[in-house]
């Protein structure tokens, strides 16, 4: 067997010989399949015991870089994930030995050095027992030169790894750490000038240095006193204002000056540290010019990073007492001079301080500030309009993908959040005059009608002829002024479908211009977005063109369009359609279908190429959106429906559902398609509710017989919707409550494959929307039968899945199935409904409480956290004594230290914990108490 296959059995102790062949292999085997062979097998070997072991005879070999850099970065690994494999006796060896390494590799690779310094501080983190490491290491390398450059990459990333992902040293540990480093943090200082003294003008150990200083600022421990005095400070801004800083050096000094910045974000507390950066910073004014005259776009660049932090760091203070001291107006000159930099991507560095000043003005709503700040934001959107001005010699339609398509999108998101401080009517008018009255080139206009587009929503339409004039002239427009020209003024046109629902003389000028640019084909996408725009906006006039969005519909192929414009259009003609009486949706809503109907069924009758049927997304999709059930709750075919008349839409459904069937089987195997058709029944399902019933027989038994071949988690999404159609309906409980059984097997099976949970986590976020929605609408047929004591033990399984939409569903499924004991909602049935879930806490309840503890402090991430705090909350409203019993236990489960014996946990921060969340009187308490308890454990 070739020795580098992965063998099927836990691994054997390999040789040093053997791993030095696998890494060889890794780089350099010039047959791709060794390689991957190699890197599984020596992936195996990192999660194995034998890692220790053999990466630090790896590292004492010192045979290449290969090696020595794979040992190196399997230390750091180990340390990082597996630091309890280890037992506490064996720690002092582990640091002494990897002092050692660091110190006999130090010159033969950067990357190494840093693989090692990693292992080193996240060691120094993990063990307990090594107090004061700073002041050990400088004791004892500090007067060595040779060893200076692996105990500053030390210093450099052992404040860097305090908040790392990687390590769970707990509140406690980091605490104690953090307060140490502080404690040494001015004689690093200290050591980094004296380096600085020593080396002179050597850039290597000057870019050490600051990323140094960088890591310290970061952590923020440094103290604003010392460092305000400091020389170092100095030396940053020398370094900054001269003209001959290479690059590197002069990003590394940038970086630090950000950090620091950074570090003193809450200025009140850092005064005399603020007071040196403030006005260290100003002083760069000059070199900033200096660097534009060179065309050095690196050094104008970190100049831009550095004035917008600046201004980030004294917002505040600027709004607060604009021009006064730290307020100093003359940052914002500093970035509007930035902003008058040839290049966009200067600009682009200070838009978050734009949109956070646009914000922090907006919720002062103080006319006499705005005032102060309004000659600024004008310059800025002046700036702004001239950056985004296509090249002259620019050929077709703009691009919206690429960078500069990006930062026109950003320009646009600006603009619309700083207008409120200029006004949208004068900036529109001020924009249009400028057309009007000058007759700029083509890349101008173009500009200008770009910025136009951003903010026509947020001017008032009501009697407003500035608006109804621009509609006017825009649609005038000659087909012979430049393609950009156009396809901005349709967007333009499009975003204006309010002036046109108010002024509906215009509907019919501009519908024959949207119609001209849906007939060319560059042009088409941009002018079917604008018709789908004036459809949703003048839903009631656009009634009396039905019959030429219709028209359009059946001939969509026939125009140049992407996918979703062309979606998007039949979007516009379904919320149309629903403005028509009700006797003619059926017969239009028939039409509109027929086109996607004939065209699947053509599909289908076709015979398979290659034995593959030929792919009907593209007339799914466009179904699905005729029938839409949007993010509001509206049907974009949802007609106003009388009590007791039938459904207009009832027909057409029944109409399609074979064709749907159809294609359902033909693709069964293929989980896009079958998403496809799932979200088209779901759609129409929802379009016509009670209405659909004739379906539900038929459509169940398909899903059921499919889902056993092919477990598409979308069936159980589509189980979920009938259910609560039908779950009231006593009729239907049974067959529903045979459907959850049926689709639960497979599922089940699925799940408890190896890392099941982790490999579906669509299947569980679907399989627990079905569970809640049987315990919403007939929760007394779910628990009263077999089925769900499986569930409950699979949601258990599941609270530790670590993914966003699969926990969220889980915990909401414990959470509403819980509350059907707690609400009496006057209901016949509460009293066997509380009664039903007495037995399945009582069965099951000690194990939730016990996994939701864990899986809080071990598996899930902080923003999950308030939907454990919702069970938690309801299992206590339902029986308060018996949770205060469970919690206990569940908290005694808990590790009191870490494995590097740091304490994790102490006696007292159990028992307040317990008090907490026992005593608590909302859940939001229970909450903030758990986001606190879980940090000793992150």
């Amino acid at each position: 067997r070739d020795p580098l296959c992965p063998p099927n059995i836990a691994m054997e102790k390999p040789t040093v010989a053997l791993v030095y062949q696998a890494v060889q292999a890794l780089y350099h085997d010039p047959d791709p399949a060794g390689k991957e062979r190699a890197s599984v097998w020596l992936g195996e070997l990192q999660r194995s015991m034998y890692a220790w072991e053999l990466a630090d005879q790896l590292l004492q070999l010192k045979q290449d870089v290969e090696s020595c850099y794979f040992a190196a970065q399997t230390m750091k690994m180990k340390i990082q994930m597996s630091f309890f494999e280890l037992p506490p006796e064996t720690h002092i060896a582990l640091r002494d030995s990897l002092l050692s390494h660091i110190q006999s590799l130090k010159d033969l690779s950067p990357i190494i050095v840093t693989q090692l310094a990693l292992a080193i501080a996240d060691l120094a983190l993990q063990m307990a027992s090594w107090k004061g490491c700073v002041h050990t290491l400088i004791e004892k390398y500090s007067n060595d030169v040779s060893s200076m450059t692996f105990l500053i990459e030390i210093l450099t990333v052992l404040p860097e790894e305090v908040h790392s992902r990687s390590l769970r040293i707990g509140a406690n540990r980091r605490t104690e750490i953090i307060e140490d480093l502080a404690y040494y943090s001015s004689t690093v200082v200290t050591l980094l000038m004296t380096c600085v003294e020593k080396s002179g003008s050597n850039e290597k150990m000057l870019i050490k240095v600051f990323r140094c200083l960088g890591s310290w600022f970061n952590l923020g421990v440094l103290d604003s006193n010392f460092m305000a005095n400091n020389q170092l400070l100095m030396v940053l801004f020398q370094v900054l204002q001269r003209d001959e800083t290479s690059t590197n050096l002069h990003e590394a000094a940038s970086d630090c000056v950000c950090s620091a910045l950074y570090a003193i974000e809450n200025v009140d507390t850092h005064m005399p540290l603020a007071l040196q950066l403030f006005q260290g910073v100003l002083t760069l004014e000059t070199a900033y010019h200096m660097a534009v005259a060179r065309e050095d776009l690196d050094k104008v660049l970190n100049y831009c990073r550095i004035f917008t932090e600046l201004c980030e760091t004294f917002l505040e203070t600027t709004v607060r007492s604009p021009g006064q001291g730290m307020g100093d107006l003359r940052t914002l000159e500093l970035l509007l001079i930035c902003a008058g930099h040839p290049q966009y991507e200067v600009v682009e560095i200070s838009f978050n301080f734009w949109y956070r000043l646009g914000e922090n003005l907006y919720k002062t709503n103080d006319p006499a500030l705005h005032g102060i700040f309004r000659p600024y934001i004008q310059r800025l959107l002046h700036g702004l309009a001239r950056h985004c001005q296509l090249d002259p010699d620019h050929e077709g339609i703009p691009e919206d993908t690429d960078d500069f398509g990006e930062f026109r999108m950003r320009v646009s998101d600006l603009v619309k959040d700083v207008i409120f401080l200029v006004g949208s009517m004068e900036c529109f008018s001020q924009l249009y005059s400028t057309l009007k009255e000058g007759n700029p080139p083509w890349e101008v206009t173009e500009a200008v009608l770009f910025i136009m587009a951003a903010i026509a929503k947020s001017v008032d339409p009501e009697n407003n002829p500035t608006l109804t004039e621009v509609l006017e002239q825009v649609v005038l427009l000659p087909e012979t002024v430049h393609i950009a020209v156009r396809y901005t003024s349709i967007e333009l046109v499009g975003e204006m479908s309010e002036v046109v629902d108010r002024n509906p003389r215009f509907l019919d000028p501009v519908l024959n211009y949207l119609m001209k640019g849906l007939r060319e084909k560059t042009l088409a996408s941009v002018a079917a977005k604008a018709i789908h725009n004036i459809c949703s906006v003048c839903r009631d006039h656009m009634a009396q063109h039905f019959q030429g969005l219709l028209d359009i519909a059946r001939a969509l192929d026939s125009f140049a369009l992407t996918t979703e414009a062309a979606v998007g259009l039949l979007k516009g003609t379904a919320l149309v359609l629903a403005r028509l009486p009700l006797e003619k949706i059926a017969e239009c809503l028939s039409d509109l279908c027929a086109v996607q109907v004939m065209a699947l069924k053509k599909l289908l009758s076709q015979d398979p190429r290659n034995g593959k049927a030929a792919d009907p997304t593209v007339w799914l999709d466009r179904l699905a959106v005729i029938f839409r059930y949007d993010d509001l709750g509206w049907l974009h075919t949802n007609p106003i429906v009388e009590n007791g008349q039938t459904h207009p839409c009832q027909k057409v459904i029944q109409e399609i559902w074979p064709v749907l069937s159809e294609t359902l089987n033909t693709h069964q195997a293929d989980n896009r398609i079958v998403e496809r058709c799932c979200r088209c029944l779901r759609f129409a399902v929802r379009c016509v509710g009670k209405g659909s019933a004739s379906l539900l027989q038929p459509l169940v038994t398909q899903m059921v017989s499919v889902y056993q071949v092919y477990p598409h988690s979308c069936f159980l999404y589509l189980g979920s919707i009938l259910v609560d159609e039908y779950g009231m309906e006593e009729g239907c409980r049974q067959g529903l409550l045979d459907m959850l059984q049926a689709l639960c097997m497979p599922t089940f099976q699925l799940l408890e494959q190896t890392n099941g949970l982790r490999n579906h986590p669509d299947t569980v976020d679907d399989l627990f929307r079905l569970a809640t929605r049987f315990v919403q609408r007939s929760p007394i047929t779910l628990l009263s039968s077999g089925i769900i004591v499986h569930i409950i033990q699979c949601a258990i399984a599941a609270t530790t899945l670590d993914h966003r939409d699969a926990n969220c569903s889980v915990m909401k499924f414990v959470r509403d199935l819980i509350h059907t004991g707690v609400s009496n909602d006057h209901e016949d049935d509460f009293e066997l409904r509380k009664q039903l879930i007495g037995q399945a806490m009582g069965q099951h309840g000690q194990q939730l409480v016990t996994q939701l503890m864990h899986t809080c402090c071990f598996c899930l991430p902080p923003y999950t956290l308030p939907d454990v705090a919702e069970v938690l909350w309801e299992i206590m409203v339902f029986d308060r004594p018996t949770f205060c019993r469970w919690l206990e236990n569940a908290l005694k489960g808990l590790p009191k230290e870490t494995s590097g014996g740091a304490v994790t946990v102490t006696h007292k921060q159990l028992t307040d914990f317990h008090k907490q969340v026992t005593s608590a009187e909302e859940c939001k308490q229970v909450c903030w108490a758990i986001r606190e308890f879980t940090r000793l454990f992150r």
